[in-house]
């Protein structure tokens, strides 16, 4: 190609360098250092020509390195399924916290399931040789009175059973295992006797037949019903009443079914009964929880106390460090 420098008719500042044109072609400008680039921007034009860099984005890819946010609430899904499962477990007895409810549990499994699956025969003589009629009574009362309470009328599944774990649990919680042991037997004694007393006094008058001294009568459900008359008396108010207005309505509508008389009186009764311990488990309540708030306070007192003598080591400590 053939070239040729002409002059430009511009005028350039003095001591510029003569600009050229090559056949009419301004010359291009000198090539200027690249401008070192920083941590996040490109270093050259291939650098530049990215579809992140033409949208005007700075940094990395959308996308890269993102993780998505968790769900709203989805941390606290499992907190409360495990909470919930705590309050289940707490309606349940346990051998830590009431031993006697889980222990007479397990024994009222074992016999149910030996009227379940055991043979007949066996079960009835079992059953028969634990009741609690006039004849036993005469005989053998302690043995009978403890025997009877071991069996389930109705079995497992019998509403008296399920009252059993719910609320012998709940009042053990309140009032320890020797005192609800208290309330099931004081409740089962009484009402045991106070139905069959009067069925061997109508034998003797003639108003029954001699049948009648030998009525099988087995089951806990005189203790459920003196257990529940006691824990109202430990619950609030509105609940105190809402338990004794439910339970003494079951009780009442079996009396007026008339199916079996003298156990039903024997169920009102027992629940009579829970409710006259009342004040005896109302003030050994109150003792307890003053015992375990005057034993807190003395723990903190001899804390207190201690501290300065803590404080005064400390110092002495320090001094001989220094």
């Amino acid at each position: 190609m053939n070239q040729s420098a002409e002059p430009t008719d511009v005028a350039r500042a003095p001591g510029a360098p003569e600009r050229t044109s090559l056949n009419a072609i301004p010359a291009q400008p000198a090539h200027r250092p690249a401008r070192p680039s920083g941590p996040g921007e490109p270093s050259g034009p291939e650098e530049r020509s990215g579809p992140a860099c033409r949208s005007g984005a700075v940094g990395p890819p959308a996308g890269a390195g993102s993780r998505q946010a968790p769900a709203p609430g989805a941390a606290e899904a499992p907190a409360r399924a495990r909470t919930a499962a705590r309050g289940v477990l707490r309606l349940l007895p346990g051998p830590k916290r009431t031993p006697f409810t889980f222990a007479y549990t397990l024994v009222l499994a074992l016999t149910s399931l030996v009227t379940q699956y055991a043979d007949p025969g066996l079960v009835s003589s079992l059953l028969h040789g634990s009741s609690t009629d006039v004849a036993h009574l005469t005989h053998s009362p302690a043995l009978v009175l403890v025997a009877s309470a071991l069996w389930i009328a109705g079995g497992i599944t019998s509403p008296y059973a399920i009252g059993f774990l719910l609320v012998l649990t709940a009042l053990e919680r309140r009032i320890g295992g020797l005192r609800t042991a208290g309330v099931f037997l004081l409740g089962h004694v009484v009402a045991t006797l106070a139905t069959e007393v009067p069925v061997g006094l109508s034998v003797l008058a003639g108003h029954l037949p001699d049948s009648s001294l030998h009525r099988l009568d087995y089951g806990i459900s005189f203790g459920v019903a003196a257990s529940v008359g006691a824990l109202a008396g430990l619950l609030p108010s509105w609940a105190r009443w809402t338990v004794l207005a439910g339970f003494g309505w079951v009780l009442v509508d079996d009396l007026i079914a008339f199916a079996d008389p003298m156990t039903n009186w024997g169920h009102l009764l027992a629940l009579a009964i829970g409710v006259a311990t009342w004040p005896l488990l109302r003030r050994a309540r109150y003792a307890a929880t003053a015992s375990t708030t005057e034993g807190n306070a003395a723990v903190g007192s001899t804390r207190v106390s201690l501290s300065p003598a803590a404080a005064s080591s400390a110092a002495n400590s320090s001094r001989v460090r220094s």
